[in-house]
């Protein structure tokens, strides 16, 4: 899904199919493609599905797709997107490495889906780029790929790399691109045969509003959890937040316990320990690395503070296997 397109009509788009790939993100891609295709009457899309070795990939949700040819073949693409869900730096092979730094040597736009960025960083193609994954999997990639520019956007289009959020993310992203090919009618067509009520940009959130999210519209409240979010490895003490927002420590415990039901201190260590788990699941970093990164100053604190909340250890929490 490239920013720009010349060639002939219909346009191919390649997709990488990993194993435990997110069916949800593939389908959100390719669906407006096909109702464009039809409502227009002429081809004007056409996709071809790699496998990692050309035999049919189980995604996340345990269906199983068949695919048109194995990762490692010639093959002239104008865009290919890496879609995968749960590890998948672990399918990155020498062979499927060499495979994709030779699209790209041929002009191919590079993407990612969902968590596809991960294999493209880890290959070293994503030097220099601008991209975003879903918001979940945002501070593992971060933590895992510091020197890469990230964004919390639906979608990056860029002239040489693409990317998305994954799940309905990939849905705006196709829209975009047909509204940039054939026009914003045709686009908001599709959107209405995929009952989605409006065209997202690339600026809209991925999560919905901090105060939708919290069930209050409290302002104060609201800016006091978003300083809390913003500012999970390096703690502000309670003291400063309430600073912050213009009112006192005793005021701040007030609001959380009429509104959240928790005091500010328990609310901001549920949030660091959230952060934990998810780097955790999602990155091999070390468990006091993983600590340090979420606010801690020992391994024996972050352990003793994970294991209260989540009734495991940080250690015994690595060991499981991630859920589809």
């Amino acid at each position: 899904m490239r920013l720009h397109y010349q060639g002939p009509l219909p346009e191919l788009i390649g997709f990488l199919l990993l194993p435990r790939f997110s069916m949800m993100a593939f389908f959100s891609a390719v669906e407006p493609l096909r109702i464009a295709n039809r409502i227009s009457g002429r081809p004007l899309f056409d996709w071809t599905l790699f496998g990692v070795d050309g035999e049919p990939v189980t995604a996340s949700n345990g269906m199983t797709l068949l695919v048109d040819r194995p990762a490692g073949e010639p093959h002239a693409l104008p865009s290919l997107a890496v879609c995968s869900g749960f590890e998948p730096e672990a399918h990155l092979s020498r062979p499927l490495m060499a495979w994709l730094h030779r699209l790209d040597q041929a002009g191919c736009t590079l993407g990612g889906l969902d968590t596809g960025c991960f294999l493209l960083a880890a290959a070293g193609l994503l030097k220099g780029e601008r991209v975003t994954l879903h918001w979940e999997s945002l501070p593992a990639f971060r933590e895992r790929f510091p020197a890469i520019d990230t964004s919390d956007e639906l979608f990056e289009l860029g002239p040489r790399r693409f990317s998305c959020a994954g799940g309905a993310a990939a849905m705006d992203m196709a829209l975009e691109v047909i509204a940039r090919r054939h026009g914003t009618r045709l686009a908001l067509d599709v959107s209405e045969q995929l009952i989605h009520d409006r065209l997202r940009s690339r600026s809209d959130q991925q999560r919905m509003a901090l105060a939708r999210r919290l069930g209050t519209h409290n302002r104060r409240l609201v800016q006091a959890v978003a300083l809390m979010e913003r500012h999970l490895e390096a703690p502000l003490a309670l003291g400063e937040i309430a600073r912050r927002c213009g009112i006192t420590s005793r005021q701040l415990q007030r609001l959380f316990a009429q509104h959240l039901a928790s005091t500010p201190q328990g609310w901001y260590l549920g949030l660091r320990l959230e952060r934990a788990h998810q780097l955790l699941v999602e990155t091999d970093l070390d468990v006091l690395a993983v600590g340090l990164a979420c606010g801690f100053s020992s391994a024996s604190s972050f352990s003793r503070a994970f294991r209260e909340h989540y009734g495991q250890s940080p250690r015994e929490v690595r060991q499981l296997p991630a859920n589809g």
